[in-house]
């Protein structure tokens, strides 16, 4: 597990620089093109290039099942996690959608769902049939834990092989919003109540028992010390945990990253809490309808690009946000400079 706290490469300050300096030389109003501008000089320093591009991205979604799902904080029972597994391989979710319409590659890894999906085309790296339930114990074990973190890693060594510009991993796991609510909780010392969402789609009534089920576990390891491997540990997801080692991988191969919504943010406050050089690779798509999103969002001391409200998961919001890189990217290196262009600069 050493790996996750070793060093991040900083952004690239003489591209940072260049960028700027490009920037204010383009045919517009400085500042005019908003966080468009923000986003090619950020990618232009990550990506050490002074034609920053995210033509090539690789997009991962982590399945696994959740012990806590028994409790019932869930509008879906267990099952939908496998179904929507098979749903990912037949082409036939909204992220296979996004994916075909931006030309990006992505596979489904497999780290805990609680069904034989032996013969699927997937990525099989099952750890287990699903974390404990950490109403009774910690969701998993630290081996189980160091596994997860590396499926993430080697998830990211196979979008280097094909030379990606960006990375996108999402999610699918029912009663993953319990376990990644619990998550953030216990790292901010925050009661269940002020981060407890819908989920899949839970009535009032229904939200105000997930969060009592979520308080209750919190209460039960209230003496566990707020650490970012131990709140993965008793109230992780697999899946979580592989998006955790996803985004740390990325960053130490200097490979940018655009996070989805609430699990996907929660599990880079995990990251950004073990190693804190991170958090300029990371790049936030959008804020999602789940109540907790803007607190996590608050806690990191981040902007997303875009407030839709959506909270499907399995990096949908990051697909749909992955044009407005691309047109930073362009207007980047293809707007006309005053001098180009014969325009008087002000």
């Amino acid at each position: 597990m050493d790996w996750l706290t070793q060093d991040i490469p900083s952004p690239d300050q003489r591209y940072l620089l260049a960028a700027v300096a490009r920037q204010q030389q383009l045919t517009k109003p400085t500042g005019s093109l908003g966080a468009l501008e923000s986003l090619a000089i950020q990618l232009a320093s990550l990506q050490s290039t002074a034609t920053p591009s995210v033509n090539r991205t690789w997009v991962s979604i982590f399945a696994a099942d959740h012990g806590i799902a028994s409790a019932g904080v869930s509008a879906f029972p267990q099952s939908v996690t496998a179904e929507m597994v098979r749903n990912f391989v037949q082409g036939g979710a909204a992220i296979n959608v996004l994916a075909e319409q931006h030309g990006a590659h992505l596979e489904v890894i497999d780290v805990g769902v609680a069904a034989d999906l032996q013969g699927l085309a997937i990525v099989h790296q099952k750890i287990a049939q699903g974390t404990a339930n950490f109403l009774e114990q910690p969701a998993m074990t630290d081996t189980q834990l160091a596994f997860a973190c590396l499926a993430g890693q080697q998830a990211v060594k196979r979008a280097l092989k094909h030379h990606s510009q960006l990375l996108i991993v999402g999610e699918m796991g029912i009663a993953n919003t319990s376990s990644a609510t619990a998550i953030a909780c216990h790292l901010l010392q925050l009661n269940a109540a002020m981060l407890t969402g819908a989920g899949t789609g839970l009535e009032e009534e229904k939200v105000q028992e997930k969060a009592l089920i979520i308080q209750q576990a919190l209460n039960k390891y209230e003496d566990i010390a707020a650490e970012p491997l131990k709140a993965l540990q008793y109230f992780g997801g697999f899946e979580i945990a592989a998006m955790v080692g996803a985004y740390i991988a990325a960053a130490q191969h200097k490979l940018p990253i655009l996070v989805d919504g609430f699990i996907c943010s929660v599990a880079a406050l995990v990251a950004v809490r073990l190693n804190p050089e991170l958090k300029p690779w990371l790049i936030f798509s959008h804020q999602s309808d789940e109540q907790g999103h803007q607190r996590i969002l608050e806690a990191l001391e981040v902007s997303p690009l875009l407030h839709l409200n959506l909270r499907l998961g399995e990096g949908s919001g990051a697909a749909v946000a992955l044009p407005l890189l691309q047109s930073a990217c362009l207007l980047h290196q293809k707007m006309a400079t005053f001098e180009q262009a014969q325009v008087s600069q002000a």
